[in-house]
């Protein structure tokens, strides 16, 4: 495959992948919520936790689900766009996305395989030979002697008397 193919298929993995992780939340909330109605209906039990501390456990959780699965977003995208950032955001990613198994993992696997090896350096570690060349440390210097090479004086006109 071209390196190319392989930064398409890494962009569209980490967009998958924070489908998936999102999914699996709403999936888990509705459950928390479920177990929350069976506890309500229960009823009167004195060593119940309070619902507050239920809402308060899974606003962390929602919130905790939501900014592991924005980088994910952001990569693939910068991937697919071929920004020249998408190779940190995709690290960071790459990351974040180890700590969920089995999915989470095989993105950052492929990612880093991506990038660590030939096909991702031919992408994106040729970045830097777009640009132009750095400028000299002494400006002075280098005026100087361009003044001195145009600067020539005009020979003297003839005298036509």
């Amino acid at each position: 495959m071209t390196p190319e193919e392989h930064n398409k298929y890494v962009g569209i993995a980490h967009l998958v992948y924070g489908v998936i992780h999102l999914l699996l939340m709403f999936v888990m909330g509705a459950f928390f919520m479920a177990m929350m109605g069976v506890m309500a209906q229960n009823g009167g039990r004195g060593d119940a936790p309070p619902p507050e501390f239920f809402g308060l456990i899974m606003a962390f959780a929602v919130a905790l689900n939501v900014l592991l699965a924005v980088p994910s977003f952001v990569a693939g995208y910068a991937f697919l766009k071929r920004k020249p950032w998408a190779k940190v955001a995709g690290i960071i990613a790459a990351v974040l996305a180890a700590l969920r198994l089995p999915f989470g993992t095989a993105v950052s696997i492929y990612t880093f395989w991506f990038l660590f090896s030939a096909p991702g350096k031919t992408l994106y570690d040729n970045l830097s030979q777009a640009l132009p060349p750095a400028p000299p440390v002494d400006w002075n210097e280098v005026n100087r002697a361009k003044r001195e090479d145009e600067y020539s004086a005009l020979p003297a006109p003839p005298d036509w008397r």
